[in-house]
């Protein structure tokens, strides 16, 4: 079932890329600056250690050519040819304002979105490299970035400030902003239980379905945060997956298989699982799911959760203890529910995640797992 990609990397491999031309070529990046571009077949057809060997951090393919492969390293981005791995075709030096986290491109390959650990998010025109937006309103590492597909000038990007964000390039400042602590905060079932802990929605990956119109982010809270944006482009709905049981780290819409809304997840707890998000009520409003669904949050909720702790501080013990018991009986309704709509495909990959990239190799629909080695590992998802 698995099939392993070995001696293209000394170092962990921190990222996977694969392009949409015709020899559907992948590229992975490792620390320590190293590049390899391999076939669908995993045969080696490049390897190529960048100046400076700092961590290559993000590779993409330019959908306007196959022949262009842009490489985040530091606050640089060199600019590749797969089939000539000899050194930087082009250098885009300081193109973020510190160590680069994440690259996206739009369509058309004409802008180039950079995330940084400064939380700035820089939007370069292609060709030539010249910064045309900076982008500031993350007060934390700005760890992954999107564009919408079918609106080149639209943008999501996601943080360690929990935050998720939708720009539209002719502005600076955001369409929107969902703070995922607050609605994890407002939602009753989400609350915390005796003994229980939960990690904060720090947000590691984000993604974003071919239709354009839903958005997919891993979070540290082992959830997949899902959004739904409507029209005008403003956030209609927001909901979540318990993906994992530890740490989400990425999640990818799969674009190849029978719809859209087809999604890969891959945690801290070493597995990697194929969900069906088709009924899902933020995907098709009208499900009649039991999963969480919520509007977007407003401001009013922090003074309702404080509301809502005076009221249980002066609860007695008895109120406490029905509290609790009734928690438990929801928490124990939501883990059936979420069994019940659980992944359709589950892979014990036994090692943490660090990039998933779903592929078609050979005709065959794959994904390729990043770990902390220096292999890849293609595990197919054909039996679906």
């Amino acid at each position: 079932m698995a099939r392993q990609w070995s001696e293209g990397h000394s170092t962990s491999i921190l990222c996977v890329g694969v392009s949409s031309g015709p020899e559907g070529l992948l590229a992975s990046g490792s620390e320590s600056g190293e590049v390899t571009v391999w076939s669908q077949e995993g045969t080696i057809i490049g390897r190529l250690t960048l100046p400076g060997k700092e961590d290559s951090t993000s590779v993409v393919f330019s959908p306007a050519g196959p022949g262009q492969l842009y490489v985040s390293h530091g606050d640089a981005v060199s600019v590749l040819d797969p089939r000539n791995l000899k050194g930087p075709v082009e250098e885009f030096q300081g193109a973020g304002e510190e160590e680069i986290n994440a690259l996206a491109l739009n369509d058309t390959g004409s802008a180039l979105a950079v995330a940084d650990d400064s939380g700035a998010v820089r939007v370069l025109e292609l060709p030539g490299g010249k910064v045309f937006r900076t982008l500031r309103r993350h007060t934390n590492i700005c760890s992954s970035v999107a564009f919408r597909p079918h609106r080149p000038n639209n943008l999501v990007s996601a943080g360690l400030d929990m935050q998720v964000m939708l720009w539209g390039l002719q502005k600076t400042r955001p369409l929107w902003t969902l703070n995922l602590q607050d609605v994890a905060e407002e939602e009753d079932d989400h609350q915390q239980r005796p003994g229980q802990l939960f990690n904060p929605p720090l947000v590691h990956c984000v993604s974003v379905a071919s239709c354009g119109n839903i958005l997919a982010c891993a979070a540290e809270d082992g959830r997949v945060h899902l959004m739904r944006i409507g029209s005008g482009s403003k956030l209609d709905q927001q909901g979540a997956v318990k993906a994992h049981s530890q740490g989400a780290s990425q999640a990818h819409f799969v674009s190849f298989l029978s719809h859209p809304h087809w999604l890969v997840t891959g945690g801290n707890d070493g597995q990697v699982a194929l969900w069906d998000l088709r009924k899902h009520p933020v995907v098709t409003p009208e499900a009649k799911a039991k999963t969480r669904v919520t509007a977007a949050p407003r401001r009013k909720s922090k003074n309702k959760a404080k509301r809502q702790e005076q009221c249980q501080d002066k609860a007695t013990k008895v109120e406490t203890e029905k509290e609790e018991v009734e928690e438990e009986v929801a928490a124990s309704a939501e883990e059936a529910t979420e069994e019940k709509s659980g992944p359709k495909l589950s892979i014990s990959h036994g090692d943490k995640v660090n990039w998933l990239c779903p592929a078609v190799l050979k005709g065959e629909p794959s994904v390729v797992v990043a770990d902390q080695s220096s292999c890849l590992t293609v595990y197919l998802l054909s039996p679906l």
